[in-house]
């Protein structure tokens, strides 16, 4: 059984949401420079990093956005702060254009969205003292002037991710990785954030500090009422810290579901490939099939459904019609999928 709506029907059927992000596409401009144009004949040449991507976040929800390297979630994650301007599209902020926030009567509301990026290393200054760190949206915002309040600030903050205060005089470099990271996270809360963007935050550490950040952030979302949106390519630590789960490929979202549903009945070809990509530890003997090909030239890529190269039912629709994001239901629960081959019932 199917049913189908337009994305703002869906948008405006959901709850108490924080986020909406309403059809947004971003294009980079990779084109030759003009002389080489103009000498060999080539013409511009536009990169479709993201293309009509639509979903909303829930106050209190994390959702994951996966699928493989140059998929777009990364693009995403930047538009939705700010980092770059959409090419198409809309995204919203408490019912506010983001854009709108970049206005002095927007500060406000900007200060309620941060972001954790991926590397540690690379994203805190190494020659500022972490006291300097954290305090930087505190003065950059115009929080607190006061030393001593902006000091007490610090110490809270670095309690709040299981570091002494002690560190504050310390720099990056004599930190581990995960410590960095919590530094990281240290910073993005110190403006009272209510929506937290995570880059891949745990992609460069062990797996066994990646567990740690993994349920600091959890017992943070908890404590203090937090919204993520989280980037990940890890689908082991996606369903560790999830509640709903987006699927991209090719700059597209082919499949979203709450996360019990997607892993147990997933419905797009690609997640059904992902998820047969883990190992089965458990030794079910359940057939597998493995991700085959490789992700097109996305300056290039395939008529219709982008993964129909890859896809093992693929037909001519497919080849010729680019599929939409379209609401399922059956006995494993609902998710917006978008295929043709989901929507005719040739696969459940």
């Amino acid at each position: 059984m199917s049913a189908v709506r337009t994305p703002s029907e869906r948008l405006s059927a959901s709850g108490d949401v924080i986020v909406r992000a309403d059809g947004i596409s971003k294009y980079f401009d990779v084109s030759p420079p003009w002389l080489n144009r103009v000498l060999e004949g080539k013409p511009r040449t536009i990169l479709h990093a993201v293309d009509d991507v639509s979903f909303e976040i829930r106050r209190g929800e994390t959702l994951s956005l996966v699928g493989e390297s140059g998929c777009g979630k990364s693009t995403v994650a930047r538009v939705l702060v700010g980092l770059y301007a959409p090419s198409a599209g809309r995204v919203e902020f408490f019912g506010r254009d983001l854009r709108e926030m970049n206005s002095a009567a927007g500060r406000g509301q900007r200060q309620k969205l941060q972001m954790i990026f991926q590397d540690p290393y690379a994203s805190l200054n190494p020659r500022w003292r972490i006291a300097d760190i954290i305090a930087e949206p505190l003065r950059a915002h115009g929080l607190m002037t006061d030393a001593r309040k902006i000091t007490a600030r610090v110490d809270e903050l670095l309690g709040l991710v299981r570091l002494s205060p002690a560190d504050k005089v310390k720099y990056p470099h004599q930190f581990s990785g995960g410590q960095r990271q919590r530094i990281s996270i240290a910073r993005a809360l110190a403006t009272n954030p209510e929506f937290l963007v995570c880059d891949e935050p745990t992609s460069a550490l062990d797996v066994s500090v990646q567990a740690q950040v993994l349920n600091l952030m959890k017992d943070l979302q908890r404590e203090l009422g937090l919204t993520y949106l989280f980037i990940s390519h890890n689908l082991a630590v996606v369903h560790h810290i999830s509640d709903r789960v987006g699927v991209m490929y090719l700059g597209r979202i082919v499949e979203i579901a709450p996360k019990a549903r997607l892993f147990s009945a997933p419905s797009h070809p690609y997640t059904r490939m992902l998820l047969d990509a883990i190992p089965d530890l458990d030794m079910t003997g359940r057939a597998r099939t493995p991700v085959a090909g490789e992700v097109p030239n996305p300056l290039n890529p395939p008529s219709g459904c982008t993964f129909h190269p890859r896809c093992p039912h693929a037909d001519e629709r497919c080849r010729r019609e680019a599929p939409t994001l379209k609401l399922h239901r059956h006995d494993g629960g609902e998710a917006q999928v978008a295929c043709h081959a989901v929507e005719e019932g040739r696969i459940g």
